[in-house]
């Protein structure tokens, strides 16, 4: 993907927590996210930034649905935070090469 396509995705999946939390659930499922501070406004930041972003952002409202509304396994949860932390990685490489 490309990396507007990526924000826009970024902007998405923002505006899904957004709603949940509006909805009564609660900002600690998106603590790891929010203190992050990469925000889909935030351009400068790189792709793998906000890639990651996106997948902390997917499996806290996973965590969310597979908790709260049962519609979801939780091995989807599970695998998505595998993958955002592959991304994390990834990125404190780049930060100790760059």
């Amino acid at each position: 993907m490309y990396k507007n396509e990526i924000i826009s995705l970024h902007l998405f999946f923002t505006y899904l927590m957004k709603f949940l939390v509006d909805n009564g659930v609660s900002k600690s499922y998106f603590e790891e996210y929010l203190k992050l501070g990469i925000s889909p406004h935030h351009i400068h930041k790189t792709k793998a930034e906000h890639t990651y972003a996106i997948f902390l952002l997917a499996q806290s409202i996973s965590n969310v649905l597979a908790e709260n509304a049962e519609i979801l396994p939780r091995s989807v949860a599970n695998r998505l935070g595998e993958i955002a932390e592959k991304y994390k990685s990834e990125l404190e490489e780049l930060k100790i090469r760059g």
